[in-house]
This record gives C-alpha cells, sequence and structure tokens, in this order.
C-alpha cells in the first residue's frame, strides 16, 4: 500500500470547472454564436456574457489544472512534498518527546517530522471539515502513517482557533499553510494560540502566507516575541528558491510564503 496525500487542489474542483466550462460553451452556441434560438440584440447579449463566461472558466480551469499537476506528490515538479519536507528539516524533538502538527490535512507533515525524530512522538491536529473535508480525513491520516510505517504518530480533532491542549503540552509545534484557510480570525492570535501549548525550550517552524495584508507586520510581532524571550527567532522568505522562486509563487498564489522558526 502505498501513501496518499491527496492534492492540495482537489481533483474534483478541476473537473467541476471543465464541466462548468463545456456547459457554458454550449450554451454560448446555442444561444450566442449559431442563432438558432435567439435573434437580433437578444442574441448579441447572450453571446456576449456567455462568451465572457467561457473564457473565465476556461482560464481558471486551465489555471487549476497547471497547479493540481504542480503540487502532485507524484508529477514531476513535486511541490507540495518539497514544501512538506523542506519544514520537517525545520522540526526538532527531543528523545522522549512530543510534537504538534497543527491542521495536519492528511498527515503528510506529521509523518515528515515523525521520520526525523523516530525516538519521539507527533501528534497531527485537524478539524477536517470545509472545503477539503472530502479528501482530508483522520481516517486519511491513519493509512498513510500505516502505509509510510510511522507508528510515532496519532491523530486527534482540534481546531487552531483553541486547541484542545494544556498550557506547554508540547515539545514543538508545526503548522503548513493553515492559518490563512482561518476567516475571520487574527493570525497572529492564531500563532499566539499555537505556542501556547509550546513548553519552555521547545521549537517551531510554521509555514503560511505571511504576507502583510492577511497577518499584519510580522517583524513587530518577531520582535514582540524575542521581547518575552523567545530565541533565534527567523522569518525565512521560501519564496526566494528556497521552496520556489519568486515568479512561481505568484502564478501559483502563494505569494508571501514564509516560514516562522525559533525556540521558547
Amino acid at each position: 500500500m502505498k501513501p496518499d496525500y491527496k492534492n492540495w487542489v482537489p481533483g474534483g474542483m478541476v473537473v467541476g470547472l471543465a464541466s462548468a466550462t463545456a456547459a457554458v460553451f454550449l450554451l454560448f452556441l446555442l444561444f450566442g454564436a449559431t442563432g438558432l434560438l435567439l435573434h437580433g440584440t437578444v442574441r448579441l447579449i447572450a453571446a456576449l456574457i456567455l462568451g465572457t463566461g467561457t473564457l473565465v472558466l476556461l482560464f481558471f480551469t486551465v489555471w487549476m489544472g497547471a497547479l493540481y499537476r504542480t503540487f502532485d506528490y507524484n508529477g514531476k515538479r513535486k511541490l507540495a512534498k518539497s514544501i512538506i519536507e523542506g519544514t520537517a528539516d525545520h522540526v526538532r524533538i527531543p528523545d522522549g518527546g512530543t510534537g504538534l502538527d497543527v491542521g495536519c490535512g492528511s498527515g503528510a507533515l506529521t509523518i515528515a517530522a515523525a521520520k526525523r525524530n523516530p525516538k519521539a512522538a507527533v501528534v497531527g491536529c485537524d478539524i477536517w471539515s470545509g472545503a477539503y473535508k472530502a479528501v482530508f480525513t483522520k481516517n486519511r491520516c491513519e493509512q498513510n502513517a500505516r502505509a509510510e510505517g510511522v507508528s510515532n504518530v496519532r491523530f486527534e480533532e482540534g481546531n487552531a482557533v483553541s486547541l484542545p491542549f494544556a498550557d506547554e503540552t508540547f515539545d514543538a509545534v508545526m503548522s503548513n499553510y493553515v492559518y490563512h484557510n482561518v476567516s475571520g480570525h487574527d493570525k497572529q492570535v492564531l500563532l499566539l494560540e499555537t505556542l501556547r501549548v509550546l513548553k519552555k525550550g521547545g521549537t517551531f517552524a510554521i509555514h503560511d502566507l505571511m504576507s502583510a495584508s492577511r497577518y499584519g507586520d510580522m517583524d513587530r510581532f518577531v520582535k514582540k516575541l524575542k521581547d518575552e524571550g523567545y530565541e533565534d527567532v527567523r522569518l525565512i522568505d521560501t519564496t526566494d528558491g528556497t521552496f520556489m522562486g519568486k515568479n512561481e509563487a505568484k502564478w501559483l498564489g502563494l505569494g508571501g510564503s514564509t516560514l516562522l522558526t525559533g525556540r521558547k
């Protein structure tokens, strides 16, 4: 059995867009292009609306298809795998310790961190709901762990907004592309909630789209952490070639990708 971490772009989304494009194009032919059903000004208006709709849908179909191929674990670029592996490289858990992966999805980062820290345990938590609930599940995480032969992991339900763990529970915390998806909440507050469950001396590696529009002034946030006693706090721009180039990040919609690391 092979692990199946699924694609960050659901295949059903690409299929749905392609189907919608075909349907609108058919309507364009019927009502706008041929003149079989409509005539005169009404036909021209229909042709304009449906033609524009077809082009817009075609653009998004092609774009999402390209993203799907880029992120595919079994594809040529394997960007999702590269990002997961690169983030996991920053996770250090002492022997006998426990790490936490917030928003574990299909378990990819949880399992990658567990492989790098075989004498520690890693907990993956997620609410497994919303747009990804059909592909990212607790069962999927457990199947992937078994497929990878990794036993030092477990998966639990947990919301990044209010984690179901006591203060200073874990020796390391990690996350990958999670907080930007949590709407209606201050992203820096979400980071502090994750750091709340980190033990004194524990390390963190949190990767997300940390643009100013989403996260505010992260340089000030780093200074705040340092003033509170956190050490070695760094913001690593992962679009500088670390995980991807800036141009690639832009067309993938991953501009602002940044890794926040340090020790409490």
